[in-house]
């Protein structure tokens, strides 16, 4: 058994599979944008290493597994996140695939120098200037906002810790794009791939997944647009398919 702390609680990853996660409302409960990212991720089926920056409690390399056998690590900075990150691999018996690593990225990039074939990360979206938007929790204020390094911090520790050739997959808000694209050519990451998601048909685009490819070249492919909900609030075909795994 694994020990829950405090409001944890287990939920199951996917509706149609054993595979479980630890969550806390109080400090990290993953969302849409990294579900979305985990299936919007290139991934080597057979070998391969792969990094998750700003993995939270895990989640993102738990998906991860379930569609690759590569070896994946995911990168921490908050204490509490990466213990529940490190009871995930444990709950879930995977730790001879996933390896947590305690730390910040900016750190760990130059540790691990082009050692991974795919990168993946879901950072904070908010500037750190974006006080009215701040939440009085430190761990949802640091998951959501950029205290620990901007975005050319993050694009820089993708940049350092894939491989040339490799591929480098991001969600962001629509919104930072103009930054993202900039930042992207200074840290030679050439975008291949663009897919806007949408909560309802007929809004505006919620999030962006990006998949950058190292040392590439620029060549974009917009992906037709994915949307989670229909209008009358249940979720898409597409989005099901997703969460039955």
């Amino acid at each position: 058994m694994v020990e829950l702390k405090g409001d944890e609680r287990i939920d199951y990853l996917f509706t149609d599979d054993e595979r479980q996660v630890i969550q806390s409302p109080s400090a990290f409960a993953f969302s849409a944008d990294a579900v979305l990212l985990a299936d919007f991720t290139y991934l080597p089926v057979k070998r391969g290493r792969v990094m998750d920056l700003c993995t939270g409690n895990g989640v993102i390399p738990l998906y991860l597994s379930k569609r690759s056998n590569a070896s994946i690590y995911g990168v921490e900075i908050q204490e509490r996140l990466y213990d529940m990150a490190v009871r995930n691999v444990k709950l879930n018996q995977l730790e001879d695939q996933l390896e947590m690593v305690h730390g910040d990225i900016r750190d760990v990039s130059k540790q691990y120098n082009q050692q991974f074939d795919v990168v993946t990360c879901n950072p904070p979206y908010f500037k750190t200037e974006s006080k009215d938007k701040q939440n009085q929790n430190e761990h949802l204020t640091i998951a959501r906002h950029e205290v620990y390094g901007g975005l050319s911090d993050v694009l820089q520790a993708c940049s350092r810790t894939v491989k040339s050739g490799g591929k480098v997959s991001i969600v962001h808000r629509p919104n930072r794009l103009t930054e993202i694209m900039t930042l992207a050519e200074t840290y030679k990451l050439a975008i291949k791939r663009l897919k806007f998601v949408y909560a309802k048909p007929d809004r505006d685009a919620t999030m962006v997944l990006i998949e950058f490819l190292k040392d590439g070249k620029p060549d974009i492919k917009v992906e037709p647009p994915f949307y989670i909900h229909q209008e009358n609030g249940d979720y898409t075909d597409a989005m099901k398919a997703i969460l039955h795994g």
